[in-house]
């Protein structure tokens, strides 16, 4: 079995905010160093994989930048890593990946995590076929969404992230005011949060950056102010840039270990890792493929929707947060109670390690014993996570 020990972030900066200056990959060793700190009686030789993920790396983050991170974070040169992109599900991906090694028996200690600056992912122009051509080139952002695109890959499918959630807003007809008070609520509980101190320990500050907290957040949010914002997709739309999650920078990490680790690490695990699936569907309902890897992941790990205690969803839209909680059984109070993407931001390698870590320590809060993690994937896909509190009752 294997079993969430610790687990860190660093503030999640805005796009060309106070983060825009660090390079990706000293944002991931900067995570990568702090959570295996975590660990007092943990020997850094003695991790035995780093699985790091990202969506875009098409910049400073090339070349297995989960490699990088270990040289740059000063962990031994014998510390192997590799990098895994599913795209917003990456760090979700590298947990789950991490996660079956332990089970497995090849690793007792892996480090999973993520990194994503998406101020700094940079404009690419393809290489012409031939020296010299007559005609001009076109620069093309590696930011988010589809570029260069395959000419026989169906053109519905292509379309924009925001278009797909429109079509799932017409599919499951959530209401504007539906997505604007989900916004609203995301504000007002990450600030709660942070003015709680419920992430003091989670957060791991960027040298050189000025920031203290998650920089998108803006407590002054209400279903009001949000309703004046503009449709950004569709001249009658309802997602707005107020009730859809920011463009980010930011890492996370998690360390993993086997429950024979925790002799080796001088650490009690937080969680253990209970079940973990993904699903995939038509594009066009990328929002919406949560819903039935979740399910499998409750399948696998023998409960029900009924055992849940706290829930852990990336928004990366009010609009398919929604149409997952409407899909499952689950009471919506215990979806996000310390804040979600629309708030918090979404650097996008980086989300699936912030989800896992926040969702370990809200059970544990809340003395919860079943936690379930889960996002949505661009192109139609979707993972999740069961934790399980090894600490509560009946554990």
């Amino acid at each position: 079995m294997s079993y969430l020990y610790a687990a860190t972030r660093t503030p999640f900066g805005r796009f060309n905010g106070a983060l825009a200056h660090v390079r990706p990959d000293d944002l991931a060793a900067t995570v990568l160093e702090d959570v295996v700190s975590k660990a007092p009686d943990l020997d850094p030789g003695e991790v035995e994989d780093v699985v790091w993920g990202l969506a875009n790396g098409a910049g400073e983050d090339n070349r297995n930048v989960g490699r990088m991170a270990v040289l740059l974070a000063g962990l031994p040169a014998t510390v192997p890593a590799t990098t895994v992109n599913r795209l917003c599900g990456s760090g979700l991906d590298a947990a789950m990946i991490a996660s079956r090694a332990i089970d497995s028996g090849d690793a007792d200690v892996v480090v999973a995590g993520g990194v994503e600056s998406m101020t700094r992912a940079p404009w690419v122009v393809m290489k012409p076929s031939r020296a010299h051509p007559a005609g001009d080139g076109t620069l093309v952002s590696t930011t988010l969404g589809w570029r260069l695109v395959n000419d026989r890959m169906p053109s519905e499918w292509t379309v924009s992230l925001g278009e797909c959630n429109e079509l799932l807003q017409e599919r499951f007809s959530v209401s504007r005011h539906r997505q604007d008070a989900f916004a609203a609520r995301s504000h007002a509980l990450a600030d709660r949060a942070w003015a709680d101190g419920f992430y003091d320990d989670l957060v791991v500050p960027v040298d050189g950056a000025q920031l203290t907290r998650d920089e998108s957040i803006r407590p002054t949010s209400t279903p009001d102010s949000l309703a004046a914002l503009a449709p950004a997709f569709r001249q009658d739309g309802t997602i707005t840039a107020g009730n859809a999650s920011p463009l980010n920078d930011g890492a996370s990490a998690l360390l993993l270990g086997s429950e024979a680790a925790a002799a080796r690490l001088g650490i009690d695990p937080l969680a253990r890792i209970a079940g973990r699936a993904a699903s995939a569907l038509d594009p066009r309902m990328f929002g919406y493929a949560p819903v039935e890897a979740a399910n499998r992941a409750l399948q696998q790990a023998g409960i029900t929707w009924s055992d849940v205690g706290a829930v852990e969803l990336n928004e990366a839209f009010a609009v398919q947060a929604l149409a997952c909680i409407d899909a499952w059984d689950v009471d919506p109070d215990v979806v996000n109670t310390r804040g979600g993407a629309i708030a918090i931001g979404h650097p996008l390698g980086a989300s699936g390690g912030r989800l896992l870590g926040t969702l370990a320590h809200v059970l544990r809060e809340r003395g919860q014993r079943w936690g379930v993690a889960a996002l949505c994937i661009g192109v139609g896909q979707g993972l999740a996570v069961v934790l399980e509190n090894v600490t509560a009752p009946s554990a």
